[in-house]
């Protein structure tokens, strides 16, 4: 999907990649083939550093979704999206319960996406969805300015 939006004489292209996984075994390596891909087609190199800091956000936030909402969520719904010079990683699922992103409260899979995040100045973000359907996970990073 591409949508391009005009602002005054700025000009942003927007892309967007969604992959609903089943929550088995395999789910994790099925996503980061999945999202390498996606970043190849977005322009990065799969090789980067940038790129292995996506896939590894991916992949702690879908194993997250196996380990605490797996009872809950038979899928989990991860989006990839490019907008300008960032990009966000949305990882979904049907378990409404929010995790606490307190420092002291993070495991060491959310303190992992959190890091790689802010190397990238970009930040961690739970939001539950409408109607108590579960929640999402917003990973977002600024780009390198070279891809």
């Amino acid at each position: 999907m591409t949508r391009v939006a005009t602002v005054g004489r700025w000009r942003a292209e927007s892309r967007s990649f969604h992959l609903t996984l089943s929550l088995e075994p395999g789910a994790v390596t099925a996503a980061r083939l999945d999202v390498t891909e996606v970043l190849t087609e977005f322009g990065f190199d799969r090789r980067s550093a940038f790129s292995d800091a996506v896939l590894l956000v991916v992949s702690e936030l879908v194993s997250n979704v196996l380990r605490h909402a797996g009872g809950r969520s038979a899928t989990a719904e991860v989006t990839i999206t490019i907008h300008g010079s960032r990009l966000m990683v949305d990882v979904a699922d049907q378990d409404p319960r929010l995790p606490d992103l307190s420092p002291p409260s993070l495991g060491a899979g959310l303190r992992t996406v959190v890091e790689l995040a802010e190397q990238y100045s970009g930040n961690l973000r739970a939001q539950a969805l409408p109607d108590g359907a579960g929640k999402s996970m917003r990973v977002r990073f600024q780009t390198p300015s070279t891809r």
